[in-house]
């Protein structure tokens, strides 16, 4: 059966009546690009200058996107949405750090998050970001090519053993793991380490996975070029299939320093080549494990319509859908009623470390055109439905 997206019962049957309010109200902020940018900026000074602001953080855009501060609240949030048969991807979100005593301190919070997962069916996936593991500034160096000092070469080994550890220790416990992009101009030894775990892990299922932004001109020739890898060396391809959201960001870096623009020219160039990818992968899911990280509801019924006439399993253990958490519930708890694979991402860990993930979340709402308006038609619509009963 196709998924009905407009189906709000569905959609947000695991809120109450006072979350769904208190969601209406945050997105009709977050539509709002001057209260957006007033509201970043306030929230950026009251913590440089120390000031109380945790409680209404926490209270707010923190309990509207995030698990929880622990292992344990955001598991407790895991078995809440699982019963629904939505999974989640343990995202730990603290980022930002620069310090190789932090870096190693992450390590054993993946571990601790997969030994968590292993056993829980409703979560399939754990998250990590390569920049939670290394200074950006190495990556930048290991990304242009430049010769690493001694000094360098070993800083570098020690990330690389760090990701390695953590793959390692999911692949002992069956538990997915999701590399996430980076910033164009860091992205080449994120791709290169991710190719060295698929052929190290990926042998027997699939492991780890690659992120493929499709707002990137170059990413569905370098998709295609990444399956013939794979294939050619008898692992697994594990893609992770999204758009991406920092256009501006990357072409103002590209105007300034005079090199050609990595983003694709338009959306709609942007749409195609996403669906074009994700297309690409289902048609050849004996190498590749597709992850279909979307808020796009025509890509995702896209990829229903082809799984359905093509006789694909809705629940085919190479094929997921996934969205952010507190973000198009109406995609995932629908698609997860049909019976499709869906697993949200549930970052989770302190208020203060998770600021910069907030923080894109509530720029990503007020610049991707349409995505707060149909939230808040969807919440508006639900809380009517919910009135009439």
């Amino acid at each position: 059966m196709l998924p009905d997206f407009n189906d709000t019962r569905i959609a947000f049957q695991y809120r109450s009546g006072r979350e769904l309010k208190k969601a209406h109200w945050l997105f009709s902020l977050m539509a709002s690009p001057v209260l957006t940018r007033i509201g970043l900026a306030l929230t950026q000074a009251a913590i440089k200058w120390n000031l109380p602001v945790k409680g209404l953080i926490k209270n707010t855009i923190f309990r509207q996107f995030c698990g929880g501060e622990t292992l344990e609240e955001a598991g407790h949030m895991a078995e809440m949405i699982g019963a629904y048969k939505v999974g989640v991807i343990l995202d730990y979100a603290v980022e930002g750090k620069e310090d190789e005593k932090e870096f190693d301190r992450a390590v054993p919070e993946f571990i601790r998050a997969i030994r968590h997962a292993e056993h829980r069916e409703h979560i399939p996936f754990i998250s990590l970001k390569v920049t939670g593991f290394a200074r950006f500034a190495l990556m930048e160096k290991v990304h242009a090519g430049h010769p690493l000092t001694e000094a360098e070469t070993a800083e570098w080994q020690r990330v690389r053993q760090r990701i390695f550890d953590i793959c390692g220790a999911a692949a002992q416990c069956g538990v997915m793991v999701l590399i996430d992009a980076e910033d164009s101009w860091i992205q080449q030894p994120v791709d290169d380490m991710a190719d060295d775990m698929m052929a190290a892990f990926n042998k027997e299922r699939c492991i780890v996975f690659n992120t493929f932004q499709l707002y990137r001109h170059d990413r569905l020739a370098f998709l295609e070029a990444s399956a013939g890898k794979a294939k050619r060396n008898g692992y697994i391809l594990g893609a992770k299939l999204v758009r991406g959201a920092y256009m501006e960001k990357e072409r103002k870096r590209a105007a300034e320093m005079n090199y050609p623009d990595p983003i694709q020219p338009d959306k709609a160039a942007c749409d195609r080549d996403y669906d074009a990818a994700v297309l690409f992968c289902l048609r050849h899911l004996e190498h590749i494990s597709l992850f279909i990280g979307t808020h796009n509801e025509q890509s995702c019924m896209k990829a229903v319509v082809y799984m359905q006439e093509h006789r694909i399993p809705a629940d085919h253990d190479r094929v997921y859908f996934s969205q952010l958490f507190g973000m198009s519930d109406n995609i995932s708890f629908n698609l997860a009623h049909a019976g499709y694979n869906v697993a949200k991402y549930l970052p989770y860990g302190p208020v203060k470390d998770v600021i910069p993930y907030l923080m894109r979340r509530a720029q990503e709402n007020t610049s991707v055109k349409g995505q707060t308006g149909r939230e808040l038609v969807l919440i508006s619509r639900e809380v009517k439905r919910r009135r009439g009963e």
